[in-house]
């Protein structure tokens, strides 16, 4: 996965030594995948949390380190996570290194689906219908606002889009490969600059996401990516080190397990052992697969849509 960041030098060059709140649109099923790299190569990545809903931490291997770095988990129901995300903010607050707080402030990962149930919500409300995000859901971004504002000096915007001609990133096209360029704007907004009440809040962060929506319309039709500095992130060689040493470690531990299994058992015993540990692996990871495509994500409410939502719709 090749990433390609853009940034003005200044808030490049803070990335990684300050906390932050993140805000993004949630753009394809790996979207946690290109944070966590953005957070490694800006040093961040033992820090890097995120708010994410409690099914997410059953995962096979990669929900459960989730639950392990104490991300804050949600069930979707603001009379009970109301409270989980102020306990999880104020836990923040003596947090002893920089952290990123990565929000999905749309609730659910994009598909056109649930983009023609955002249209005509927008359609009968009258506000501006989007094309390439989903209205954001303000009350946990509220919430993260009013307890954060004290200690967090920052909120990045994070515009997140596919390059064009490329399917999006899955689990199912690494296994297989293939690869994605992933293009992200970052923007850097100082906590002060937002306003004081709850519904300013809220009508920032709705703001936001409109000139997110124009700024990906700009690329999709245009291939035109906003006016920012495309900058280096690098590959630090100390991950391929501990690529190396782990796989190493786990490569040598495979063996003596086998070696010490044959003392005890007959080799074919040992041979439908090993069939039977592929067989594990791979029902993980088909779990894992299918768990993490979107479609699997939030469904789209029931509706009907007008004509004029339908025509307005732009096809990706």
């Amino acid at each position: 996965m090749q990433i390609e960041v853009y940034a003005d030098d200044e808030t490049f060059e803070l990335l990684g030594k300050e906390h932050a709140l993140v805000i993004s649109n949630h753009n394809s099923d790996l979207d946690w995948l290109v944070g966590w790299i953005l957070a490694q190569r800006s040093g961040c990545l033992g820090s890097a949390l995120a708010v994410m809903k409690k099914e997410a931490k059953v995962l096979p291997i990669i929900g459960w380190s989730m639950w392990f770095s104490d991300y804050v988990f949600l069930e979707r129901s603001w009379g009970k996570d109301e409270r989980t995300l102020q306990s999880g903010f104020e836990r923040l607050a003596d947090f002893p290194m920089p952290f990123w707080l990565a929000l999905f402030v749309e609730g659910t990962r994009f598909t056109q689906a649930k983009l023609l149930a955002a249209q005509e919500f927008a359609a009968s409300r009258g506000i501006p219908v989007p094309r390439n995000v989903l209205i954001p859901r303000t009350k946990g971004f509220v919430s993260a606002v009013t307890h954060l504002r004290s200690f967090v000096p920052a909120i990045y915007d994070a515009t997140v889009a596919v390059a064009n001609s490329q399917p999006a990133p899955t689990f199912l096209r690494i296994f297989r490969g293939q690869s994605s360029v992933i293009k992200v704007l970052l923007e850097r907004h100082s906590m002060q600059e937002l306003p004081e009440t709850a519904d300013g809040i809220a009508q920032w962060c709705k703001d936001a996401f409109v000139t997110k929506d124009a700024v990906l319309e700009k690329y999709f039709s245009k291939d035109i990516f906003r006016d920012k500095k495309l900058q280096d992130i690098g590959r630090p060689k100390k991950s391929l080190f501990v690529m190396i040493f782990w796989s190493s470690l786990l490569a040598y531990a495979t063996v003596r397990l086998f070696q010490w299994l044959s003392l005890f058992l007959a080799s074919w015993e040992v041979i439908a052992f090993s069939i039977a540990f592929l067989f594990l692996v791979t029902i993980i990871m088909q779990i894992l697969i299918q768990s993490s495509e979107s479609e699997r994500s939030t469904p789209a409410t029931n509706f009907t849509l007008s004509e004029g939502t339908r025509q307005r719709l732009l096809p990706r």
